[in-house]
């Protein structure tokens, strides 16, 4: 039986390693133009290239991002742009736009094309289309359901993938196609520059009632209506895989180096011992606990199972669920003196009980005795924002393990 490919996000080139040494089949990232996340730091060519090379010795695929909606202007860097990355190594190219497809055609023929969700793919018609013109695969819009992708499955050449989210912040928009954050903040949206004003507060104003500001549901802090609980599919591996997914896709570039490991192991191990028990498997328990440990709103199913109603949104605040601090990163391990390297990322203590984890199910508990800065020095914390500390811990570890720690009661938000 042929797994189905897990796709992680990757903002930056840690992200992309994090992806890759944490179980990912293929990366998809954004380069410095032409991608949906603006914000991100994305990637320069150079980074690209790195970042390629690092996959492909490891047997994972990078796919690039030009799925904006571009006007004019945008398409004359485009042809340059693509003969670069074609010669660096990227395995494919993810458009939305029909003047991007046939850009990509006609620049750079030998190029594999996946049609971005961004496209509105929602019928065997629309993903039959897309195939005649060249498309190896399509990203499936997050509106349909398991029996909706069962048919279009049915209704398409064998060898045309399909790709969908699985795990991630869903928009309120069909297809994160939205104006509103062009028309509430003057950033485009389709362009790469989403406020997300979906996630903002909102009252109800009365047109002859300026300054009345009235909450639209009880309540004494407003309601956030358009505001989506987050996508969870780990507990339905086996209906994605019988519906005819060929990728499993998680959302986030812009999400953490913890974020992007956390989760893209946890759906590693979970798809993993589905193949390995078909007929008897169950998500366990221990990888529903993982997913949470990394920051997340409250779990929805999306559309999969049925049309989402009124529950699946979170109407009292817009805040994560931060339950674990992400606190270092393992730079190296001295075998013989059980002394890890590790590279800071929010404050801890010695005395501090953590967990340490990497691509494997194992998690290792421990509490850190004693420590040392770069300079051997025995320090009490470690403040500093990537500051470099050294302690004693008996199992072996490996650049890139996660190092977390419980957020206390009293930690803000």
């Amino acid at each position: 039986m042929k797994k189905v490919e897990l796709l992680a996000p990757a903002g930056d080139l840690e992200r992309l390693k994090a992806a890759v040494i944490y179980g990912a089949d293929a990366v998809y990232v954004g380069g410095q133009i032409f991608g949906l996340r603006a914000s991100a730091k994305n990637f320069t060519l150079e980074e690209l290239k790195e970042g390629i090379d690092f996959a492909h010795q490891r047997g994972v695929k990078v796919f690039v991002t030009a799925n904006i909606i571009p006007h004019n202007d945008d398409l004359k860097e485009l042809p340059k742009y693509l003969k670069e990355i074609e010669t660096i190594g990227v395995d494919a190219v993810i458009v939305s736009d029909p003047g991007t497809f046939a850009i990509v055609k006609e620049t750079v023929p030998n190029m594999e094309i996946h049609i971005s969700t961004q496209a509105n793919n929602t019928n065997y018609s629309t993903v039959n289309f897309w195939h005649s013109l060249g498309a190896s695969r399509v990203v499936l819009a997050r509106e349909l359901s398991f029996d909706e992708i069962e048919e279009i499955r049915r209704n398409i050449p064998e060898d045309l993938e399909l790709e969908a989210f699985i795990h991630g912040a869903m928009c309120i928009s069909y297809s994160g196609r939205c104006l509103l954050s062009n028309y509430m903040a003057g950033r485009d949206a389709n362009r790469g520059e989403c406020a997300h004003p979906c996630r903002w507060n909102y009252y109800l104003v009365e047109e002859k009632r300026p300054g009345e500001y009235m909450p639209i549901i009880e309540g004494e802090h407003g309601t956030y209506i358009m505001n989506s609980k987050d996508l969870c599919m780990i507990e339905y591996i086996p209906e994605i895989i019988k519906s005819g997914i060929n990728s499993l896709k998680i959302e986030g570039r812009m999400k953490t180096t913890y974020y992007v490991a956390t989760i893209v192991r946890a759906y590693r191990l979970a798809i993993d011992s589905y193949y390995k028990n078909p007929e008897g498997w169950q998500c366990s328990q221990q990888l529903l606990e993982e997913i949470k440990k990394a920051s997340h709103r409250d779990f929805t199913t999306g559309f999969y199972l049925d049309k989402p109603g009124h529950e699946e949104h979170i109407y009292g605040d817009k805040s994560y669920v931060r339950g674990y601090n992400f606190i270092g990163i393992v730079q190296d391990y001295d075998e013989k003196n059980q002394i890890a390297t590790i590279q800071q990322r929010n404050r801890f203590f010695a005395g501090d009980k953590i967990e340490i984890i990497g691509p494997h199910e194992k998690v290792i508990h421990m509490t850190i005795e004693e420590m040392w800065d770069q300079e051997g020095n025995k320090i009490e914390v470690a403040p500093h924002p990537k500051q470099i500390v050294k302690f004693k811990v008996q199992e072996k570890l490996e650049p890139y393990y996660i190092l977390r720690k419980e957020r206390e009661e009293e930690e803000s938000e």
